[in-house]
């Protein structure tokens, strides 16, 4: 049974301070899985974590982070913006985007981040607008279906991501003639598995090409980006993903590619967002309404512009109705949000306990493309952010959306003279 890293008394003495609904974030938890990870990368001296920043794009979450010596991993200008408001800068910064605007690219080498680049045209787009820096990444797609034992886990050449390979040793031969000395290489071939082999089975894809690589083209790779991929058990019957063996699996790849190779220079990087966050981030609502018509529904305060997942993807995020964890679980519900849209579902025949207007239902696992998804469709308002700190307080890292807000981007007569509602300042 998956338990909340809350309990129905401290949601109720949070939420006589910020109204439902509010993501609400377990600093302890991202701590300790922060050094979890660290740890089980220990063995490679140069090991760094980029944070993915569009999982959770605040600069308190970022500043957490920061404080347990992780990077961040931006793919635009705005979160570049964020990310040098936080402090990070330099090689504390990776850039990974794509259809990359001129401005991104600008920013970034004013900023000194090591730059992931995803499409060979980018090389002469990179050095016309922003120049060459010395230090550069490039995305590897190694195109067809990439498999574990057999199982096909994605299917890269699908993507619009990376080189190709023919392309990667062209690149880096471009690159050094330019006057890049160190070279990086990246791959995302597998999304939210929790297979132990995912990390491994990727290392040892780019460990082989950057040895490859660097006997045909004789640059210096100085790292690889393993990137994200690592997933976390949205359903009670999975098992999590064990950062441990996955650690040591990288490393057994590491001792068998790169040592005989006389690359045991080679610094592991990771851009892991979900398996970061998800777990640690919860959506704390209010059932709002009920219906009986042929199925049974509870309308809840919150809608898929709050978490898009299940609307978006059928994605499973698992329910607790506070203080109700050991009823039985023998009422049918579909779980909805009030936007117009039959698919604002956070939950479709799912089993709980009955659920009483007024209860507190709290959705699992939105640490991560939870409250960072959300949009206004229906004038719907984005929710407010809160943290669970250490000392068992809270604090509001992202105050609720207002009607003035939503207005504030329009030009339009009688809409202009909206009463802007006094905002809170909020200290990072």
């Amino acid at each position: 049974m998956k338990k909340p890293f809350v309990t129905l008394k401290q949601v109720q003495e949070i939420t006589s301070e910020y109204p439902t609904p509010f993501h609400l974030y377990d600093e302890k938890g991202i701590r300790e899985n922060a050094r979890k990870l660290k740890e089980a990368f220990s063995w490679n001296p140069g090991f760094m974590e980029y944070f993915a920043v569009k999982a959770t794009p605040n600069p308190t979450i970022l500043q957490i982070l920061k404080d347990e010596g992780f990077g961040v991993d931006c793919s635009s200008l705005t979160e570049l913006m964020m990310a040098e408001a936080v402090g990070f800068q330099g090689d504390q910064i990776m850039f990974s985007s794509n259809v990359t605007p001129e401005e991104d690219f600008i920013a970034a080498r004013k900023l000194d981040a090591t730059i992931n680049l995803d499409d060979f045209t980018h090389i002469e787009f990179l050095e016309t607008v922003a120049g060459i820096p010395e230090t550069i990444s490039c995305r590897y797609n190694p195109g067809g279906a990439f498999a574990i034992n057999n199982h096909i886990m994605d299917t890269p050449g699908e993507a619009k991501y990376g080189f190709t390979r023919d392309q990667l040793r062209e690149g880096f031969l471009i690159l050094k003639e330019r006057g890049v000395k160190h070279f990086g290489l990246h791959a995302f071939l597998a999304s939210n598995t929790v297979a132990n082999e995912y990390y491994p089975a990727l290392a040892k894809i780019l460990f082989q090409t950057a040895v490859e690589l660097q006997e045909e083209t004789g640059v210096h790779i100085a790292f690889i980006n393993l990137s994200g991929g690592i997933g976390i058990p949205y359903r009670p019957e999975q098992e999590a993903s064990d950062i441990f063996a996955i650690g040591e699996g990288v490393r057994q790849a590491y001792e068998e590619i790169f040592v005989p190779a006389g690359m045991d220079d080679v610094a592991i990087f990771t851009e892991l967002g979900r398996f970061m966050l998800g777990p640690y981030g919860c959506l704390v609502t209010r059932a709002l309404h009920e219906k009986h018509i042929y199925k049974e529904y509870i309308g809840l305060d919150a809608c898929a512009a709050n978490l898009m997942r299940p609307a978006m993807y059928g994605a499973y995020h698992h329910i607790t109705v506070m203080g109700k964890e050991l009823d039985p679980c023998d009422h049918k519900y579909d779980i909805t949000g009030g936007l117009c849209e039959n698919n604002d579902k956070f939950a479709v025949d799912r089993m709980l306990p009955k659920i009483e207007l007024g209860d507190f239902v709290v959705i699992h696992d939105t640490g991560a493309h939870g409250f960072a998804m959300g949009y206004n469709y229906n004038g719907k308002l984005r929710s407010a952010e809160v943290l669970l700190r250490l000392d068992g307080s809270t604090r509001c890292i992202r105050r609720a959306e207002t009607p003035a807000d939503y207005f504030a981007t329009l030009n339009v007569p009688g809409l202009v003279n909206i009463e802007t509602e006094k905002k809170e300042t909020i200290h990072y």
